[in-house]
């Protein structure tokens, strides 16, 4: 971790001089044995040593990572941004539906009711991902988890004036996600769109 460290000094140096970028972070890969008391034999460790700059004042965070592997033909840095990271993702999923759609909550008496449940888990996981590639591509939500969509673009107080044919939604002069709202309604159902159904007369 000192040479990460060591690395990232020398960037925001070369930076200051006009000399390179600005880096995000640092990241320095390796590997050794270790063997723990129960292990029959040593196993190969793989080690990411980074060092994420500080902003705002705050000091520079240490951010390493260690990886035991049976694999001895690739490199550290192959096996962990390809081997490794391609799993954490996939349990960062599975996650995000189990913590931001409830989809643990089957706790109903019957059997229909539990699989009703988790068919509404699926169709609103199927609408976030829509909601993403269609309206949200660009913006700072395009790579947001459910519930930072959820807590940013549904959760905000409006008032609702109901008329014969629409529903008016107006939103407070301060909301901060107002110009992203308007954005996303553009995007979903643009004014040049041809109605799918003529209006009766």
């Amino acid at each position: 971790m000192r040479n990460a460290r060591g690395h990232l000094a020398l960037h925001r140096s070369l930076a200051a001089q006009g000399l390179g970028p600005a880096v995000a972070a640092v990241r320095l890969f390796g590997e050794f044995e270790y063997a723990a008391k129960s292990w029959p034999q040593a196993g190969r460790v793989v080690l990411k040593a980074e060092v994420l700059p500080g902003s705002g004042g705050l000091p520079d965070k240490d951010n390493e990572r260690f990886v035991v592997t049976s694999l001895r033909g690739p490199s550290p840095q192959a096996l962990y941004q390809h081997g490794y990271c391609p799993r954490g993702q996939a349990e960062n999923w599975i996650k995000q539906v189990k913590r931001d759609l409830k989809s643990d909550r089957t706790s109903a008496s019957s059997f229909l009711a539990n699989f009703a449940r988790l068919l509404l888990t699926a169709a609103v996981y199927v609408l976030h991902q829509q909601l993403r590639q269609l309206g949200l591509q660009g913006t700072a939500l395009a790579t947001a988890q459910p519930r930072t969509v959820i807590l940013s673009l549904f959760k905000i107080a409006v008032r609702v004036k109901q008329y014969k044919d629409r529903v008016l939604l107006h939103l407070p002069s301060a909301c901060p996600v107002k110009a992203l709202l308007a954005q996303v309604c553009r995007r979903l159902y643009p004014t040049n769109r041809t109605p799918s159904m003529l209006a009766s007369p």
